[in-house]
Order: structure tokens, then sequence, then C-alpha cells
């Protein structure tokens, strides 16, 4: 057999691990990604719209406390755990880059034609064109460099967060002073501030905004350009550090054995512990402060403070206990069947925008469901791909999505459906 048509052969062996938190990753990130898809500035603020009482908060605060952050994280790791799995063969190097160059592709896809701004799939496949000269690291080396990077990430937050309060200062300082003798920077300094206190688009955007979500595809489009323009352009430089350290410690955990279950059941115990023993308590905080203050501008700010901290810590928490969940054995249908989610994981992301395209744009729901409403569709997505999937492996060797990319990974068409008996193929690391 041709090299070609050996690496664009089906694998021949997968870590389920991987496979397995891949999906829950996937999972948790539409957990998030929802409100975004369908209300917009209302993402981190509940008093913009979808509600902030009762239930709708309650929706928010879970939402924030247990998720916010994490599993974008957690996705982000187990694509470094899959750099080092796909460059782990030989000439590999040439298929490596042009998988992400296609990843890309398939992020541009993502954002201007599903109208999903909040897009990873490019940050991730041009992310991956770094991460390639790490490769060969240790795993403790690997580790360091990925905190390092992941700090200096969040030391950027910190520096934005010291900006924002600093004009916070100025522009109370300037307030006392008569409106007439300001001079011009406090004149500055309290605009800029009037708009960032409020912590939220004015109610006339917020109005524009669904009118022209609401009023079509190419309204949609038109209106999300500027926002989808600046994500895939300044927010690559502004979450270059954040998205990269994440990888660069995914990359390291798969050498060090945390991702392939190899580590002692102690270690991913610390993990739990050590992780929501910081990471709760601090989100807790965080999440009672922005109540208790209105959701302001400020009260946000004041937040970021300690919100990479939180945020690690609580990926951390995660990762352990789903890697004592796996460890335990315990429900075997559920491990195989969020496996094969996993496998599918970039056919199920993509899936999601589309499904949120029709319900948001096409249908007109924009801004029109309450928090807590989004997430039946949410379950609804869950139960369809959780049965789905497995279904789908068990009569095809990739989710559609996936066979495309390996095909033009490769350049060669890769077997799709299975068949009672196919000649043997070189096997891949997994995807």
């Amino acid at each position: 057999m041709s090299m070609t048509k050996a690496v664009a052969a089906p694998t021949g062996k997968r870590l389920e691990s991987l496979d397995f938190i891949r999906g829950c990753a996937l999972f948790g990130i539409l957990i998030m990604n929802i409100v975004g898809m369908g209300l917009g500035p209302a993402y981190d603020n509940p008093t913009v719209m979808g509600g902030d009482t009762g239930i709708d908060l309650w929706t928010w605060f879970i939402v924030n406390v247990g998720f916010e952050g994490t599993q974008r994280g957690l996705f982000s790791i187990l694509f470094g755990a899959g750099v080092i799995l796909f460059t782990s063969r030989a000439n590999s190097t040439d298929a490596y880059f042009r998988r992400n160059l296609w990843l890309i592709a398939f992020g541009l896809f993502n954002a201007w034609v599903l109208l999903w701004g909040g897009d990873i799939l490019y940050f991730y496949g041009l992310t991956a064109l770094f991460l390639f000269s790490f490769r060969n690291l240790s795993g403790k080396k690997l580790l360091g460099l990925g905190v390092a990077a992941f700090a200096l990430g969040a030391a950027w937050t910190g520096l934005e967060t010291y900006n924002m309060l600093d004009l916070h200062k100025r522009a109370v300082a300037a307030e006392t002073v008569p409106a007439a003798q300001r001079s011009e920077e406090q004149k500055k300094a309290v605009d800029e501030w009037k708009e960032e206190s409020r912590g939220s688009p004015s109610p006339q955007t917020v109005a524009r905004l669904k009118r022209e979500n609401q009023a079509g595809y190419v309204s949609a489009l038109v209106v999300r350009a500027p926002r989808i323009s600046q994500a895939q352009s300044w927010d690559a430089y502004r979450y270059f550090f954040d998205i990269f350290g994440m990888m660069m410690i995914g990359m390291a955990l798969f050498k060090l054995g945390v991702l392939t279950l190899e580590a002692r059941t102690r270690t991913y115990l610390a993990m739990l512990l050590g992780g929501y023993a910081i990471g709760m308590p601090v989100n807790l905080y965080e999440a009672n402060w922005l109540m208790s203050h209105g959701f302001s501008g400020l009260a946000r700010h004041q937040a970021d403070i300690t919100y990479d901290l939180a945020r690690l810590a609580q990926t951390t928490g995660h990762l352990g206990l789903l890697g004592l969940f796996l460890k335990s054995g315990i429900f075997p249908w559920f491990r195989r069947s969020m496996a094969a989610v996993g496998r599918m994981a970039l056919t199920n992301y993509l899936t999601h925008s589309a499904v949120a395209l029709i319900i948001f744009v096409l249908l007109g729901y924009w801004g029109q469901l309450e928090r807590h409403q989004l997430y039946y569709i949410v379950f609804s997505i869950w139960a369809v791909q959780i049965v789905v999937s497995p279904i789908w492996l068990r009569n095809f060797h990739f989710g559609p999505v996936e066979w495309l990319w390996r095909y033009l990974t490769y350049g060669t068409s890769p077997p799709f459906r299975k068949a009672a008996a196919m000649p043997p193929a070189e096997p891949l690391p997994a995807e």
C-alpha cells in the first residue's frame, strides 16, 4: 500500500480516553456557546436580555460558576494531545501543516457562512502551526512552557483590567471637577467610562441587534461581520497565549500519561480536589460579586482580576473528575457513546453552528428566548448526538466532515462506509 493510501486509511486503534474527554468538552462548549448564539451580548450579562431573575438568573449562575472558560480549556488541551498523536509517526510533517491550514478554512466557513462569531477552529488551526516545533520536548518542559504561556495571556488580561480600573479612577476624579473646568483629558475619561460603566450595549443598540439578527441571513451577516473580522484578526493576537498555553499543557499531559490514564488514581484525585478547592470558591466569589453589583462594567473588570486563575484551576478539576470516571470503568455504554461524539467532534461542532443558524437567524428566534429556554435546545442536541454518533460510526469509519478533512489533508479518498472486510491499513494515531 502506498504511503498516501496508508495515511488516509481509517485509524486502526483509538484512545477512548481522549475521545471521551473530547466528547464531554464538545457538549460543554455548547453550554457556553448557546448563549452567544441566541442572546449575543447577554453572554456574560443577563440583564441585557433573556431574563435576570428566577430560573434565568440561576441558569446564569450555575453555568458561570461551573463551566465558564473551562470547556474551551479542555478542548484546547485535547487538541494539544492530538498534535503529539498526529506527529508521532514518520513523514507526517506535510500532512500536519495541510491539516491545520484546512482547519483554518473550516473556521472561516463556520464564522462567515454559518455565522458563528465565536468559532474556535480558526484559532486552533492557526495556533497549531506554532506548536509543531515543540513536539519533541519532554512532558515536563512542555508543561512548564504551557503554564508560562498561559501566564502571559493572564498578564495581558491583568494589564487590560488595570487600564480599565485606572480609567474608572480618573473618571471619578474628573467628575469632582465642574464640567466647564474639566480638561480635555478629564472629559475624555468621563466619556469613555460612561460607555464602559454599563457593562453592556445601550438599550438602543440591543434593539437594533434584535431587528437585524431577526431580519434574515444577509442582515445577520452584515451586522455580525465587524465582530467576526475583529475575532479573526486582533483576537488572534489577543488570545494567542491563552490557546497556545492550554495546547502546550495538553501536549505535556499526554506525554506524562495523564490523558492516556497511565497516571495513578491519586493523581486524578489530587487534580480534582486541588482544582476545585481553588477554582470553585473563586468562581463563586466572582459570580456573587457581579450579581451584588448589578453586572456593572466596574464589577466585571474587578472580577477579571481572578478570572484566569479560577479558569485554570477549574479546568484541572474537571479533567481530574473525568479521569477518575474513566479509571473507574463504570457505565461503559456511556463512555462508548461519548467517545463516539468525540470521534465526530468536528462534524458535531459544526452541526451546533448550523442548528443555531437555523433557529436563531432563519427562524428569527435571536433574542426571543429566555436564558433557561436555550438549554432545551442544548439538551435536544446532546440527545441526538449521543444517539446518532455511535450509530453512525458503526456504519462509517469517519464523521462526514472528518472524512472530508482527511481527504483534503491527504489528497486521496479514504474508505468511508464500513465493509464486511477491508484490506489492512497502516494504523494511525487517533485524531
